[in-house]
């Protein structure tokens, strides 16, 4: 259901007791069998090696490939097949001085393929923060176990096929983990005797008009999640349209909101909702008094301040929407995700998942759960809304609001890369693979 995710840090408690010597023989000769066997065309090949344990694992990867025939050094000479970057290891962070920045840039644009040592050279190992200039690897092969600076951007973007090689650690507790496959195990299936209300049941709030595709995607998907009641509440103006858009959900006015939250198991607040003082107040009423769980999306993240909520809350803002809660930019959020997500949950003290290809679950005194299923296909307009269904889904058969915020974003990883099609993928091709992503 998780797997470790090491920060620099707990790789050293890893290393603690064992031979450093036998340590970097098995993790330099992992690296040059790694590039004799991706590329084993490669007959010129430099290594970039610093003065720390990283450099030392590079000049013996270099010292295995010259006995393999292949010719090696340590300069950065024109005519090369082939870099490796072992310039910085775990223990980097900050920013290159600017004569390693300068080598850095003359890495990256030798135009061969790059193969970095445990994580590319300017990468924060225990972050992904990036401070000044970073190599661009094509492969990166790591020692014992991924580093968070490998799978949460921006150092995920730079990483390129990460390969873990095996030099005989043990593995150790990790405060951050990885999510697998395997916590779709712990979705409630139905059972014999179940009803409609006991499978499931979510109530849907937004759908303004104009936006009434967005409660329409949010609805359809609970459903496809094995949800076995869904109700959608917009305004009056709204009906018509959601009447042509969804068969199987019920279909009410918002002066029917409380009764219909009677009834539900679970919330999925805005999407489509509009931004309003009208709608504000609606989403702090719904927060504030209702104890079931709830999603809060889109428009219901818009000036949303923290309160006391009587139930759980899984907020599953974008960067630009967690900037905005944040008082930042997108831009910043972008570049030190992990911290955004620590500053957002304190503040909230509720789930905080941050959408992204490295989807990140935060939550009050307990480490990040990181969900690598995305797919670049996901990048298109819905499918945010998709994921805050299954989500409420989730929620409405009884999980864990932090397990059923990781294993949302399982599921909804896996059905995009089930559809029929990457190319042109929209949020309902993703929906109609949710089935197959819970078999």
């Amino acid at each position: 259901m998780f797997a470790p995710l090491y920060t620099a840090e707990e790789m050293r408690t890893a290393e603690q007791g064992h031979d450093v010597e036998a340590l970097m023989e098995r993790a330099g000769r992992a690296v040059a069998e790694a590039v004799l066997r991706r590329y084993p065309e490669a007959r010129r090949i430099a290594g970039i090696c610093g003065k720390g344990a990283n450099g030392g694992d590079g000049r013996i990867a270099l010292r295995v490939l010259a006995e393999a025939g292949r010719e090696t050094s340590e300069e950065l000479a024109d005519g090369v097949d082939l870099v490796i970057d072992a310039l910085f290891g775990t223990g980097f962070h900050g920013e290159p001085r600017p004569e390693a920045a300068e080598l850095i840039e003359r890495i990256n644009a030798t135009g061969v393929p790059i193969v970095a040592v445990d994580l590319p050279s300017g990468v924060d190992a225990s972050s992904g923060e990036v401070g000044g200039a970073a190599v661009r690897a094509d492969v990166t092969v790591t020692m014992h176990g991924p580093k968070v600076g490998l799978l949460v951007a921006p150092g995920r973007f730079l990483a390129g096929e990460v390969e873990i090689a095996d030099i005989g650690l043990a593995p150790v507790e990790t405060r951050h983990r990885i999510v697998t496959d395997e916590i779709l195990d712990l979705v409630p299936r139905r059972r014999e005797g179940d009803t409609k209300y006991t499978a499931g049941s979510v109530l849907v709030v937004g759908g303004s008009p104009g936006f009434t595709g967005a409660a329409a995607l949010v609805a359809e998907a609970a459903f496809r999640s094995d949800a076995g009641y869904v109700a959608v509440c917009v305004p009056a103006a709204s009906l018509p349209v959601m009447e042509t858009l969804l068969v199987e959900a019920v279909k009410a006015p918002r002066d029917r909101l409380d009764e219909l939250a009677e009834r539900a198991s679970s919330l999925a607040v805005g999407p489509g909702l509009g931004r309003g003082g009208e709608e504000r107040a609606l989403v702090r009423r719904l927060l504030a008094e209702r104890t079931l769980p709830a999603v809060v999306d889109a428009d219901a993240l818009f000036e949303l301040e923290p309160a006391r909520w009587p139930g759980p809350r899984v907020l599953t803002p974008h960067a630009g929407e967690l900037g905005r809660l944040l008082g930042g930019e997108s831009k910043w959020v972008d570049a030190h995700r992990l911290e955004a997500l620590s500053r957002s949950v304190e503040r909230f003290a509720c789930i905080v998942l941050l959408k992204g290809p490295d989807t990140l679950i935060g939550a009050p005194d307990q480490g990040v759960l990181v969900c690598s299923f995305g797919t670049p296909a996901l990048a298109t307009a819905g499918t945010g809304d998709v994921l805050t269904g299954v989500i409420a889904a989730f929620l409405a058969k009884g999980m864990d609001a932090r397990l059923a915020a990781a294993a949302g974003a399982v599921a909804h990883g896996r059905a995009a890369q089930l559809a029929s099609h990457q190319v042109g993928l929209v949020a309902s091709d993703v929906i109609d693979s949710l089935p197959l992503a819970l078999a």
